[in-house]
C-alpha cells in the first residue's frame, strides 16, 4: 500500500482540497453545492459520468457516510477487483505489442516488462521497432544490456514492420518465451501513422499467426483525461487488450485511470510507481482506490 500512497499523493491531495474547500469536514451534502462538487471532482480527473452519477445519488439521499466513504464506494463500483495479469501464455513465443504517443514512456515500460518477465522465470526478447528516432534503438539496447536480456534492433529509418517480423523469427529460433515489441510514438490524430501501426500488426501475425497476443497502450499519467482520448483512438485502430500507466508517481491527475477501465473497458495491467526497473506494479484496484481517497490517517 505504501507505494500506492506515495504515487497517488498529488492526486489524493487535489481531491482532498476540492472536497474540503466546498464542505468543511465533508460529512454531508447540500443540494446547492452540487455544481461546485461536480466541477471540483472533474478537475481532479475523475470521470465526469461517474461524478454526475455519484452526485445524483447524494442528492437523492441514497448515499450515507462521509464524502471519503462515498467516493470510495463509487470507485469500487466503477472498478471492481480483477485478477492480476499472469505471465503465463499458451503460445510460445507470446508477443506483447507496446503502443502509445510520443513521450508516454513506452521504451522504459517495455524494458521494465522484460525485467519482470525474467523475474518470473521467462526468457524475454526486446524488439526495437521504434526506427524513427535516432536514439530509439540505442535506448532499448542500453536497457537490454543493463537487464541482461536479448534485443533485436535495426538502423534508423528501417521498416518497423520488417524489424518486428525479424524479431519474432529470431525469437522462435532462440526458444524465447515472450517478445516485447516497442513501437515508435505516434500521434493518435495522424491517420497515416496509425495505419502504419496496423502494418506492424499484420507483419507480426505473418511471422506468428495469431500474434500479437497482447496489445498494450502506455499512457502518461501527467496528461490526465487527455490520455483517455489517446486510448480511445488507439483502441479503434489496434484493439487494445490492456493499458500501462506510466509516471503515476509524478501526476496530480491519477483519477483518469478510473475512466480507462470504466468508460473504455480497457484493463489497466500495470502502473509505474517510480523510476527503477522494479517500480512497475501490477494494478490493484482496491489498493488504488484506498490510496486515491484516503491518506495515511484514513481521512480524505
Amino acid at each position: 500500500m505504501s507505494n500506492w500512497l506515495q504515487a497517488l499523493a498529488r492526486t489524493r491531495e487535489r481531491i482532498r482540497n476540492a472536497v474540503a474547500s466546498i464542505l468543511p469536514g465533508a460529512q454531508k451534502f447540500e443540494a446547492a453545492t452540487r455544481a461546485e462538487w461536480e466541477k471540483a471532482l472533474i478537475e481532479a480527473d475523475l470521470p465526469p459520468r461517474l461524478v454526475v452519477e455519484w452526485i445524483a445519488a447524494l442528492k437523492s439521499g441514497g448515499e450515507h457516510g462521509s464524502a471519503a466513504d462515498q467516493i470510495e464506494r463509487a470507485l469500487i463500483t466503477a472498478m471492481p477487483p480483477r485478477a492480476p495479469f499472469v505471465w503465463s501464455f499458451a503460445a510460445k513465443p507470446a508477443v506483447l505489442l507496446i503502443v502509445g504517443v510520443n513521450g508516454s514512456g513506452k521504451t522504459t515500460t517495455a524494458a521494465k516488462l522484460a525485467a519482470m518477465a525474467r523475474q518470473q522465470g521467462l526468457k524475454p526478447l526486446l524488439a526495437a521497432a521504434d526506427t524513427f528516432r535516432a536514439a530509439g534503438s540505442q535506448q532499448l539496447r542500453i536497457w537490454a544490456d543493463r537487464l541482461g536480456v536479448d534485443v533485436v534492433t535495426g538502423l534508423q529509418g528501417a521498416d518497423a514492420a520488417s524489424l518486428a517480423f525479424d524479431a519474432i523469427t529470431a525469437a522462435r529460433a532462440r526458444g524465447v518465451d515472450v517478445v516485447i515489441v516497442d513501437t515508435a510514438g505516434r500521434m493518435h490524430t495522424k491517420t497515416n501513422l496509425m495505419e502504419e501501426l496496423q502494418k506492424v500488426r499484420r507483419s507480426i501475425d505473418k511471422a506468428l499467426p495469431g500474434a500479437p497476443h497482447e496489445t498494450w497502450i502506455v499512457l502518461d499519467a501527467t496528461l490526465g483525461h487527455n490520455a483517455v482520448n489517446q486510448a480511445r483512438a488507439f483502441q479503434k485502430m489496434v484493439s487494445l487488450s490492456g493499458a500501462v500507466i506510466a509516471k503515476l508517481d509524478g501526476s496530480s491527475k491519477g483519477g483518469f485511470v478510473v475512466a480507462v477501465e470504466k468508460e473504455l473497458g480497457i484493463p489497466v495491467r500495470f502502473c509505474g510507481l517510480g523510476e527503477g526497473a522494479d517500480d512497475l506494479a501490477p494494478f490493484d484496484s482496491a489498493a488504488f482506490t484506498k490510496a486515491l481517497v484516503h491518506g495515511d490517517d484514513g481521512q480524505t
